[in-house]
């Protein structure tokens, strides 16, 4: 039975097999597999190595090379990594391309630790190639290896070698010889035990080229060879090689009298067969001995009779590994050193690996080299040039996330990597594509550590070669034919590529169907990876390749119609079909297939309603896209239909217009369109149907012309109709279709003639009488009259110079001045947008229009009209663009510059001034502009900067600017850009130097022309002096400025007074005021600077003493009671009760400051409060008392909280520093050593609270001690190390769950009681110890957010009298990080959590 590790969980009557059919696929099929390796070279010269870009770097030819010695006597620099070691010699650059990153499941669920360094989760392979290996048992050669090692103590399989014969030998010396047919029968054994027990184990094997004879190589160092024919000993040599060391490899060159041999002391030899008088010798030739440094593997390069001619075959070559370098020599015509390379930095247990293979590379086949030792494996090709000299290009390498034990090549595209756990990774060479990975653990594949050891022999081998041979299988896997077998310690298994047709069959087995269609097409496309079976020309191999998967589209419809669930909801149904259908509908189009899908697979589908809707659906992004032409009518009407069931009529229209319509009822669909208002659709069906191109404008006119002409407002809809009118309109007069494609050639000039006419028609069809002349024009003007005009200036650029179209456009423009001059109902915008389109007309150099000139003056009078005061801006605009599109030319220019200053279009007169050079009366237009008027100093010095103006422009500008500058105004705008800093230009003060006096003339006339700005311009101005400042705001009598510059002196008194003063005065006009009009705005105006007062009094009883204090807020409240005594309970004050509640608020804004008995007293010392009129004031004093009350409360409430919790954080503080430690081992966490084994020197035992126990000494040698006022603390190195602390810090409490200062307990060696700790000096300064601080950060954490005291303290702060300042300024306040502000703030209303014992 075929076994598949991948998918273990098959069912067998999937994957069940006979024998037969096994030994068929692996054997019978041996011949085309054979060739495949080089039907896959014609397919690389096919392709001709389009996925190969690396650059070549050519290896020149050296005269004189070194020798084998030299070279290995060399010192290895370890640092560099695959460096050349004689650049003289070997010119290669190293090229650093990026490797593809392959997807496998992680090997580094093993022990190796070498298979830890990468890892990388990336998509499954199996999904994208399916499975690629076929893994397969040859039963009847494992049953006579088991049988054989039973009944004549055969001993175990230890090598393997493969050709048209399987050689496996044992470990008591016997090599059995097995046929590769179906009954896999053992035809010959070779040796005996006795020879076995005198030899040892076999350690090597080799069959030649044509499988005449066998090499054997045991591990007590004889070599024998076989005849395969007869089962004859031919030699049986014993002198090649130093005895005492055992055969690692022995490997036939294409020379059959030519052997190469490999032992245990690392040395190479070559074996020269000769037979001389009928007598067979051997001739040996030592070619590196292993003094000068150890070969492991040894690899000569194989050529097949096909290449038997190739210029490389010549030289014989033959690859060497040694331990620190790979070697490549020719052994003909005489022995040379080619290349050699050394390894760079790796891991010394890792395996060194050669394997040759030819490979097509730019239209050449040649032989490259694959090498590797670690995870990197790197490719050489090998050419000779036609002056017979051998060139070396290195290629990309590959980057592996294991090591490698095995490389072999399957084909020139496909090589098969076995790492040190055991699993085989199938890779694409050219895309570095990892295929498949497949486990064969199960294989328990035979390694030959015993022999690299030479235990048969003593042992006498090096600890580096011993230390490779422990992942050596270099016997144990043989690849032949695109075949490689794997030699098991019971068994043999051989893997093979499968073919395309059964790797497609392999994922319909498991179900996959998708996966099936989707490595077909990339069959189909060429793209698939790893191909057999697949020959011939493109087009044959497609045609083969659709032909499959048409049947799996069938079945695939069969399996998704038998698998929709019977029962449930149809959105269930509609799921099910959702992920089957569409993939039947792209496989159908991608293969051109629309026969078979509008007819066998739509019919098969309609046999469930869900399935088709599904269906049709999937039709829709492929005629969107247009890439579904020529559905059928049936297809179609089900189409429309379906989408209008399900109310997606705008999906409907998308597909109208990208379809052939003229198969389908065109009526119908026409009203099926008008009705649902698929405008688009319907202009399409009308054009491509019928080719009528009037009746879409006719029925679209028909809905916006009636709420036009009635001046209502078009609904959206109106709207949306309106723009896809005028979009049509443009369409058809530029000869394009609509929405999509062009209209016919031969239609074009038909089909702007019937637009024109249509447009210019003097009525429309069945007009009622009272319908104005020119209805279209006229209801397209009163739509959009901008994008109208557009239309049909682009239309004009169109039209030719002939007598048609010139008397077309004559004819249009007279309309359009007849109906928009002739009528009132048009804006100055309109009329300006018609005169600017027709100046442009009009200034062009071909033109043939013919406009009365009167219009011109008429519009001109009609903008400027002084008259009219709405829409100036608009008016202005509209001329300007007007005179810029041409129509100056139109007017009298002294008569326009007139009205336009008459009408104040500045704008205009900048424009006739600047043509005229005229450019200081251009700073007169910007003055009276209010709009532009900042813009005047830029203006003016781009003038006298900027060259291109004569010395005359330019002092005249400069006399303007000089005359307006004694304007008051000018030079008040002057300084505000200057100094200014919100006014966005950004200058830096300094750097002027500008001088007090300045400022301070600047601030003076702020004071005349912007006194509501001077406070707010004082705060961000620097350079001015107080008391200068201070007389000038007193000149002009700003109080509010004066009090902000006397408290920015320091005379708090002098700033209260003037806001007290000027309290009073607004107090007394509410007062005498009485009932009079505009109450409520002066009793805000008392509220506005009763507020000022208060917060310039808050702000400065800071730093005020007692006596101060009261001098400001008695004042205050004596000015705030004093309109209440004057009024009587009879005829109280109408604003008596806003008064008592602005009074209230003074109250309560002293009580911060004043002690309450204080108030009290000063109120009731008041002569009219002490005769008896207590009754007024009641309701303040009640309010005092409340708040007198509420905070005494508030106090007692936060005393009492803050004592309950100091109480508990000290009983629980109390019990974690008294609780004792509880180690979790008994050696230290760094050297890993029992601390009580540790006696060599007087050292402590550290333990912390979290348990982890170490020794001083130790911990001192990682650097965890911590310096804080003088004493030193320890921190655990592990809980540091985890945490990724940097750097250890100084402050505890900035450490987070305090385990960097975990606290400790110190024991002496000679002391092991866990809770003996060591007593320290006590210090003056009362410093917690690091146990008390570790439990308080524990204790802490115990609240899981910030303490009550924390957030009171917060809340505290927060109430800054800051925010009562007005006149606080642009100067920020430090940034402060506020608890309430993070995001995982929560407020505990939970009583504190108890800690346990």
């Amino acid at each position: 039975m075929e076994n598949e590790p991948d998918h273990e969980n098959v069912e067998q009557n999937l994957c069940a097999r006979t024998t037969e059919e096994e030994l068929n696929k692996s054997f019978n099929l041996e011949a085309s597999l054979s060739k495949f390796s080089y039907i896959d070279l014609d397919k690389e010269l096919e392709f001709k190595t389009d996925l190969i870009d690396d650059k070549e770097f050519d290896i020149p030819q050296v005269d004189t090379p070194p020798t084998l010695e030299s070279i290995l006597n060399e010192t290895d620099d370890e640092d560099e990594s695959f460096v050349l070691e004689d650049p003289t010699f070997l010119n290669i650059d190293t090229i650093d391309s990026h490797s593809y990153d392959t997807s496998s499941v992680a090997s580094s669920d093993s022990g190796d630790r070498t298979n830890l360094k990468r890892k990388k989760k990336l998509p499954d392979s199996f999904s994208l190639h399916g499975s690629v290996m076929r893994h397969s048992l040859l039963k009847g050669i494992s049953a006579q290896i088991v049988s054989a090692a039973d009944k004549v103590d055969a001993g175990l399989p230890t090598a393997i070698a493969v050709s048209s014969l399987i050689a496996v030998g044992t470990s008591h010396g016997l090599a059995l010889i097995f046929g590769k047919d179906q009954n896999q029968a053992l035809r010959l054994c070779l040796g005996n035990t006795s020879v076995g027990g005198q030899y040892g184990a076999i350690s090597a094997l080799s069959i030649n080229n044509d499988c005449s004879r066998l090499l054997c190589g045991f591990a007590k160092g004889q070599i024998t060879m076989w005849d395969l024919a007869s089962g004859k000993l031919l030699r049986s040599i014993t002198d090649a090689h130093p005895p005492g060391t055992a055969i690692l490899h022995i490997k036939f060159t294409d020379d059959p009298t030519l052997a190469i041999c490999n032992d245990s002391g690392g040395s190479v030899f070559e074996l020269t067969f000769k037979r001389v008088m009928g007598v067979r010798t051997c001739e040996s030739r030592c070619l590196l001995s292993g003094s000068k440094g150890e070969v492991c593997c040894i690899e000569p390069l194989h050529s097949k009779p096909e290449l038997k001619d190739h210029p490389i075959t010549q030289f014989s070559l033959l690859a060497m590994a040694s331990l620190t370098k790979i070697l490549v020599i020719g052994l003909k015509p005489s022995l040379k050193v080619w290349m050699t390379f050394p390894y760079g930095r790796m891991d010394p247990s890792s395996v060194p690996l050669l394997a040759w293979h030819f490979v097509a590379v730019h239209n050449y086949v040649n032989p490259m080299l694959a090498f590797c030792r670690g995870d990197v494996v790197h490719f050489l090709l090998v050419k000779r040039d036609e002056s017979g000299a051998i060139h070396v290009t290195k290629q990309k390498h590959l980057h592996l996330y294991y090591d490698l034990i095995n490389f072999t090549w399957i084909n020139s595209r496909t090589i098969v990597l076995l790492d040190s756990v055991e699993k085989l990774h199938v890779i694409d060479r050219q895309t570095q594509e990892e295929l498949e990975i497949v486990e064969i653990s199960e294989v328990q594949l035979v390694y030959n550590s015993s022999h690299f050891k030479s235990l048969a022999t003593g042992g006498n081998v090096s600890q580096a070669l011993a230390l490779v041979g422990e992942k050596a299988c270099y016997q144990s896997i043989s690849s032949y034919g695109g075949q490689i077998f794997y030699l098991g310690t019971k068994s043999v298994y051989v893997m093979m590529l499968r073919s395309w047709r059964e790797r497609m069959d392999h994922l319909l087995k498991q179900d996959c169907l998708t996966e099936a269609l989707a490595l077909a097409w990339s069959f189909h496309e060429g793209k698939a990876k790893a191909v057999v079976g697949l020959s011939g020309d493109v087009s044959k191999r497609k045609s083969v390749v659709a032909d499959r998967m048409i049947e799996i589209l069938f079945y695939y419809a069969d399996r998704a119609l038998k698998k929709c669930p019977d029962q449930g909801k149809i959105q269930v149904m509609e799921q099910h079909f959702q992920e089957m259908v569409p993939v039947i509908v792209d496989y159908c189009l991608l293969l051109q297939r629309k026969d078979l899908l509008f007819s066998q697979m739509y019919d098969k589908l309609s046999e469930n309603s869900v399935a088709k809707g599904v269906f049709l659906e999937c039709l829709e992004p492929y005629i969107l896209s247009d890439k579904l032409v020529g559905i059928t009518p049936q297809v179609m009407k089900d189409l429309i239909v379906h989408f209008q069931d399900k109310k997606l009529m705008e999906n409907v229209e998308a597909l109208i217009v990208h379809m052939d319509i003229t198969s389908l009822d065109i009526q119908q669909v026409v009203l099926m369109c008008w009705e649902n208002r698929l405008y688009d659709a319907t202009v399409y069906v009308y054009n491509r149907g019928m080719n009528e191109f009037i009746s879409p404008m006719e029925k679209l006119f028909r809905v916006i012309a009636p709420p036009l002409n009635a001046g209502k407002t078009l609904t959206d809809e109106q709207v949306v109709m309106g723009n896809k009118l005028l979009v049509y309109i443009s369409c058809c007069l530029a000869g394009r279709a609509y929405p999509l494609d062009d209209i016919p050639e031969d239609l074009v000039p038909l089909v702007k003639n019937q637009v024109f006419e249509f447009l210019i028609r003097l009525h429309s069809v069945e007009a009622p009488p009272e319908e104005e002349v020119y209805p279209y024009v006229r209801t397209l003007l009163h739509f959009d009259t901008r994008e109208f005009l557009n239309v049909l200036a682009l239309t004009f650029e169109d039209f030719k110079n002939d007598k048609q179209a010139v008397e077309y456009q004559q004819r249009i423009v007279d309309i359009l001045l007849k109906v928009m001059v002739e009528n009132s109902d048009f804006t100055p915008s309109q009329v300006g947008c018609l005169f600017t389109f027709l100046a442009r007309q009009l200034a062009k150099p071909d033109n043939t229009l013919f406009v009365n000139r009167t219009l011109f003056d008429q519009v001109l009078e009609f903008l400027c009209s002084p008259d009219d005061d709405s829409r100036h801006s608009e008016r202005q605009q509209v001329l300007l663009e007007l005179l810029q599109a041409g129509g100056l030319v139109q007017f009298e220019e002294g008569r326009l510059i007139r009205m336009a200053e008459k009408a104040e279009f500045y704008q205009i007169c900048e424009f006739m001034y600047e043509r005229e050079h005229q450019y200081d009366k251009i700073i007169d237009c910007y003055l009276h502009d209010p709009l532009r008027e900042e813009e005047v100093f830029n203006y003016i010095h781009n003038i006298l900067s900027i060259p291109g103006h004569s010395a005359e422009e330019k002092q005249s500008v400069w006399q303007k600017t000089m005359d307006h500058i004694e304007n008051q105004v000018l030079l008040f705008k002057f300084l505000r850009s200057l100094l200014d800093p919100r006014e966005g230009i950004h200058i830096n003060q300094e750097s002027l130097q500008i001088s007090p006096c300045v400022t301070e003339q600047f601030i003076e006339l702020l004071c005349q022309f912007s006194p509501n700005q001077v406070i707010e311009t004082l705060q961000v101005l620097e350079c001015y002096r107080l008391e200068e400042t201070i007389q000038i705001t007193q000149k002009y009598e700003l109080q509010e400025v004066t009090a902000y510059l006397l408290e920015k002196k320091g005379d708090i008194r002098g700033a209260f007074l003037i806001l007290l003063e000027r309290l009073q005065s607004r107090l007394q006009e509410i007062t005498h005021k009485g009932e009079n009009t505009k109450e409520d705005f002066s009793l805000k105006k008392v509220e506005d600077t009763m507020v000022e007062t208060i917060a310039l009094c808050q702000r400065n009883s800071h730093n005020l003493n007692q006596q101060q204090r009261e001098a400001l807020w008695f004042p205050l409240l004596e000015a705030m009671m004093a309109p209440q005594k004057l009024s009587s309970s009879a005829a109280p004050h109408p604003h008596c009760e806003a008064l008592k509640s602005l009074t209230m608020q003074v109250l309560n804004s002293m009580a911060a400051f004043i002690a309450l008995p204080a108030i009290l007293q000063r109120i009731l010392q008041d002569p009219i409060y002490g005769k008896g009129k207590l009754g007024e004031i009641q309701g303040l004093i009640l309010g005092m008392l409340d708040t007198f009350n509420y905070e005494q409360t508030l106090l007692e409430t936060t005393t009492n909280l803050l004592n309950q919790d100091l109480h508990w954080s000290l009983c629980n503080l109390r019990a974690s520093i008294s609780k004792g430690l509880n180690p979790k081992q008994d050696y230290c966490s760094i050297c890993l050593q029992q601390y009580k084994r540790r006696q060599e020197m007087a050292d402590e035992i550290i333990v912390f609270s979290c348990g982890h126990l170490y020794h001083s000494f130790c911990l001192q040698n990682k650097e965890c001690t911590i310096e804080t006022e003088g004493q030193t603390r320890w921190a655990c190195y592990k809980c540091t190390s985890s945490n990724k602390v940097g750097k250890l810090s100084e402050n505890s409490s900035e450490i987070k769950k305090g385990r960097t200062t975990s606290s400790q307990v110190k024991m002496s060696p000679h002391h092991q009681s866990k809770g003996d700790p060591v007593t320290k000096k006590a210090t003056s300064e009362p410093v917690l110890d690091p146990q008390q601080v570790q439990a308080f950060d524990q204790l802490c954490q115990l609240y899981r957010g910030s303490s009550r005291l924390t957030l009171l303290v917060e809340l505290s702060q927060n109430r800054s009298s800051d925010s009562y300042r007005p006149f606080a300024g642009s100067q920020s306040s430090p940034a402060f990080n506020s608890i309430f502000q993070n995001e995982n703030f929560q407020l505990q209303l939970i009583p504190p959590p108890v800690t346990e014992d």
